[in-house]
């Protein structure tokens, strides 16, 4: 067993808190020490009140899922001996009323691009094989109710 820890920080300050006219706008610290400015989506709660350079949770859900999914295929990759140089994700989510009528993220949908080097350079099946293993091992979609695709994009064999 393992524990992940995470602080939300957001301050009040001389913001007019009752008539509901806040920022959102927050902290997110991690134990690395890293600080994330976090916001809720402008999708959910308009700009002023939201800041659309800052990270909200929706993006955070769709990148938690997105990094899981790397760094299990990377592993992956490496224990078969084939080489990545480059490794991008567009991901995308879909935010959606479910079949209980709830707001929810339905789907979020991975388009890794992998780009490999050297002598061992993996057939389609092996990428869609690590790739089908990497989501079986993913702590995270193995967390979650979404339904979490994966459609990697195939340059050149």
């Amino acid at each position: 067993m393992a524990q992940y820890s995470a602080e939300v920080l957001w301050l009040r300050g001389e913001q007019d808190f009752l008539s509901n006219r806040y920022s959102r706008r927050h902290l997110l610290r991690f134990d690395g020490g890293v600080e994330v400015p976090g916001s809720s989506s402008p999708h959910v709660v308009p700009v002023p009140m939201s800041d659309a350079s800052a990270v909200d949770p929706e993006e955070a859900f769709v990148a938690s899922l997105s990094s899981c999914h790397m760094l299990w295929f990377l592993s992956i990759a490496a224990k078969r001996k084939f080489c990545v140089e480059r490794y991008f994700d567009a991901a995308v989510g879909v935010m959606e009323k479910n079949a209980a009528g709830k707001m929810a993220m339905t789907v979020v949908t991975l388009r890794p691009e992998v780009t490999f080097s050297g002598e061992r350079i993996p057939t389609r099946q092996e990428l869609d094989a690590m790739h089908h293993e990497a989501h079986e091992e993913c702590f995270i979609a193995n967390s979650v109710k979404t339904e979490v695709r994966c459609e990697p994009v195939y340059g050149e064999l």
